[in-house]
C-alpha cells in the first residue's frame, strides 16, 4: 500500500490538475463500471449477505450511483470555476478569487451494508475533484471486494485509482497511510480509530458514522402513512441502513394503530414472510447473533417483544416491535442496524425533543406531523445530520442536498456541491495591478493617510 501511495503521489506531481474533459472520462469509466456488469454486482452482492434482493441492489445502489454521476456531469463546469470574492474598499485596486484545487491522494474506507454505493459515490466526488484514490473496501464484503478491484483495475491505472482488499488488520494499516484526506464510513466506534491514526498524519478526516436516528410520531399524523414510510424506511435491506429510523416515539394513543398499521404494511410488502426473495439476510452470523443477542437482553430486562411473523429462517430475522425499553437495555444504547424497532410514548412534544438533546447527535431525524410550529421547532432546537419531515431514508437520494453527520454521527460532508469542496481545497489567490495606493500607509507612520485612516476607518 505504501508503494501505491507513492506511485499516486508521483503522478498526482505529474499532473496535479485534471482538466475537465480528464474528469469526466473518469467519472464515465466509473459509469461503465456500473451499467456494464449489473448482473455480476447483483450476484456479488446476494453471496455476501447470504440473500439480497436483486432490486434493492438495483435501486438502493446501481441506480443511485448512476443517478449520482450524470448529476455530477452535469454540474461540474460550474464548480470547478474559479470564484470572485470582493477584496473590499482598502484593497483596491484588487481582485481576489477562490480556485478550486485537487488535494492529492484520497483514501477512502468503505462499508459493507451498501458497498457499491458507499464505496463508489465519495470515489466519484474525489476523481470529480481532481484526485488520486486509493479504497480499502470492507472484509465483511469479500464478493463484492473482490469484483470492485478487477474492475477498477481493468478501466484505471493503479496509480490513479487503486483498490486494497484485506482484513481489518489490512484496514488498520490503511488509515495510517499519509493521505491528503481520508474519508471512513461505518461505525462511531471505528471512526473514532481511524480519526486517532490519521491525526499522527495531521490528515484532515471525513466520517460518515451512524447513531441512533430517531423518529418522531406527531399528534396529528396519518398513521397508516406514516407506518407504512417507516416500514419501508426500517426494512430496506433489512434495517442495516446507516439513517433508518432506530426508534420510534410515539403519543400512547397512537401506539396500538400504528402497531396493526405497520404489520399491515410489512406483510404487503413482503407476503411471503421469511421466504420473500424481497427481504435481505443480515450480512453475517456475527450480525444476525448481535441482533438476538440485543432481543435477548431486552426481554431480559423487562421489555416487551412482539414479532411480526414466526421466523425460524437462518440469516433472515422478523421485524420486531419492542415496548416498555429503559436506558439500561443494550439497544437503547447502541444504534441496532437491523430490524428491530423500540416504541417509547410520550405525551408532549417537549418530551422526545429533550431526549433527542440528551444523547448523541443523530444523523437523521425523521417527523410525521403537520404542525408548522412543531416543524419550526425540531429545526431550530434540535442537531442532526438532517432531517426529513413525513418520510425516512430519502434525504440519500437526493443528490444536490449534502450529507453527513454532525458530533458522533460524523464529521464533514459529500454530495451535492459540498461533496465537491470536500475533496478540494479552496485555494484563495489576490491580484494586484501597478497602482498601489497602499503605499501611502507604509511607515514611517503619522503621515496625512494613517490620520485618516484613524478617523473614518478605525472607531
Amino acid at each position: 500500500m505504501q508503494d501505491i501511495l507513492e506511485a499516486q503521489k508521483n503522478s498526482f506531481c505529474n499532473s496535479p490538475y485534471p482538466s475537465l474533459k480528464q474528469r469526466k472520462q473518469n467519472l464515465r469509466l466509473i459509469l461503465k463500471i456500473i451499467s456494464d456488469y449489473k448482473q455480476e454486482w447483483i450476484d456479488a452482492i446476494s453471496e455476501d449477505f447470504g440473500h439480497r434482493s436483486k432490486y434493492e441492489t438495483l435501486m438502493m445502489e446501481l441506480m443511485q450511483t448512476q443517478h449520482l454521476i450524470k448529476y455530477v456531469l452535469s454540474n461540474l463546469r460550474k464548480w470547478m470555476r474559479a470564484k470572485s470574492r470582493n477584496p473590499g474598499l482598502l484593497n483596491i485596486p484588487a481582485r481576489s478569487k477562490i480556485y478550486w484545487q485537487p488535494l492529492g491522494v484520497v483514501g477512502i474506507i468503505s462499508p459493507w451494508n451498501y458497498p457499491i454505493d458507499l464505496t463508489l459515490s465519495p470515489l466519484v466526488y474525489a476523481l470529480a475533484s481532481g484526485n488520486r484514490v486509493m479504497i480499502k473496501p470492507s472484509e465483511h464484503s469479500p464478493k463484492t471486494s473482490e469484483l470492485l478491484h478487477n474492475l477498477v483495475s481493468k478501466y484505471f491505472e493503479t496509480n490513479h485509482v487503486a483498490i486494497c482488499c484485506g482484513d481489518v488488520n489490512i484496514g488498520i494499516e490503511f488509515s495510517k497511510l499519509p493521505f491528503d484526506h481520508l474519508m471512513f464510513t461505518g461505525s462511531t466506534k471505528t471512526g473514532k480509530l481511524v480519526m486517532a491514526s490519521a491525526a499522527n498524519n495531521l490528515t484532515p478526516v471525513t466520517l460518515e458514522l451512524g447513531g441512533k436516528s430517531p423518529t418522531i410520531i406527531g399528534p396529528d399524523a396519518n398513521i397508516s402513512s406514516a407506518a407504512r414510510r417507516i416500514c419501508f424506511g426500517k426494512s430496506i435491506n433489512s434495517g442495516q441502513t446507516c439513517i433508518a429510523p432506530d426508534h420510534i416515539f410515539i403519543p400512547q394513543n397512537k401506539i396500538q394503530e400504528f402497531v396493526e398499521e405497520y404489520r399491515k404494511s410489512f406483510e404487503k410488502m413482503y407476503p411471503n414472510g421469511k421466504n420473500d426473495q424481497g427481504y435481505s439476510c443480515i450480512i453475517n452470523n456475527f450480525h444476525y447473533e448481535r441482533l438476538k443477542n440485543l432481543i435477548t437482553d431486552a426481554k431480559g430486562k423487562g421489555a416487551r417483544v412482539e414479532e411480526i411473523g414466526n421466523w425460524d429462517s437462518t440469516g433472515k430475522i422478523a421485524p420486531h416491535l419492542i415496548f416498555d425499553t429503559t436506558e439500561e437495555m443494550e439497544l437503547s444504547q447502541t444504534e441496532i442496524f437491523g430490524p428491530l424497532l423500540p416504541l417509547i410514548p410520550y405525551s408532549n412534544i417537549s418530551e422526545p425533543i429533550k431526549k433527542i438533546n440528551s444523547g448523541e447527535k443523530p444523523l437523521a431525524l425523521y417527523y410525521f406531523g403537520h404542525d408548522r410550529k412543531i416543524k419550526k421547532k425540531l429545526i431550530r432546537e434540535t442537531q442532526s445530520g438532517g432531517i426529513v419531515f413525513n418520510d425516512t431514508v430519502i434525504q440519500f437520494a437526493i443528490k444536490s442536498l449534502p450529507f453527513g453527520g454532525v458530533g458522533a454521527s460524523g464529521m464533514g460532508q459529500y454530495h451535492g456541491k459540498e461533496g465537491f469542496e470536500t475533496f478540494s481545497q479552496a485555494k484563495p489567490v489576490v491580484f494586484k495591478g501597478r497602482i498601489n495606493p497602499l503605499r501611502l500607509a507604509y511607515p514611517p507612520y503619522g503621515n496625512w493617510m494613517h490620520k485618516l485612516l484613524e478617523r473614518f476607518f478605525i472607531k
